[in-house]
């Protein structure tokens, strides 16, 4: 579990096709003395698990059902990628709960400078528009940000100096491929309505007929 707050921009050293996807080996000197074999790194937003510690470097295993569903197929030598390690009990929750599943990969369709802000406009597949709100949470490459203007198939974030400078994001691109990764709370609360039958249409008219009263 992650936070979307993210503690350092590693770089891809090098990149190994083998049988069971790509091994990645990334260089991380700020954060490397906290991981260890067997974590969770995400990487861009993706939960990874580290292999292998090398000096400042870390090694992971991406799989192919994760190259097919991220962007991490795409990354090359040089690459930057936004670094956070495993959330534990006693942290302060920061951003919002962010399981490192990514949902869908969405473009970048527009970059504005707003004075010293930026805003920058995603495009995205309309079917991960239901677990979307404005001014809801959303991780982009695994930042957690808030969802400024929010359209059918695209959302617009603002970026404050600190992120910019502290993510890839400032070295973005329109055209660019980015992971999505929604809310979580809003598919669990999917499944419920879905799958508790029994309940479902006593659940709704509750819920939309609800009434306040002092």
């Amino acid at each position: 579990m992650f936070t979307g707050l993210i503690q350092e921009v590693g770089v891809i050293e090098s990149v190994q096709s083998n049988a069971e996807g790509k091994e990645f080996v990334i260089k991380a000197p700020a954060l490397i003395s906290e991981i260890k074999i067997d974590d969770s790194v995400a990487t861009n937003g993706v939960c990874l698990t580290a292999t292998q510690i090398k000096g400042d470097t870390f090694k992971v295993q991406a799989i192919h059902m994760t190259l097919k569903k991220t962007s991490i197929g795409s990354l090359n030598v040089g690459s930057p990628v936004n670094l956070e390690l495993s959330l534990r009990p006693q942290d302060r929750l920061g951003g919002h709960m962010v399981s490192g599943h990514v949902n869908e990969l969405g473009v970048i369709k527009d970059i504005k400078k707003m004075g010293q802000n930026w805003e920058i406009t995603i495009g995205f597949n309309p079917s991960i528009r239901k677990y979307m709100i404005k001014e809801g949470s959303v991780a982009l490459d695994g930042i957690s940000l808030t969802i400024a203007q929010l359209g059918n198939n695209d959302l617009t974030v603002a970026i404050i100096p600190h992120t910019l400078k502290n993510t890839n994001l400032g070295r973005k691109k329109v055209g660019d491929v980015i992971n999505i990764e929604v809310d979580m709370v809003a598919k669990y609360i999917e499944n419920f309505i879905l799958h508790d039958t029994d309940k479902k249409e006593e659940w709704a008219k509750n819920f939309f007929n609800a009434k306040y009263e002092d």
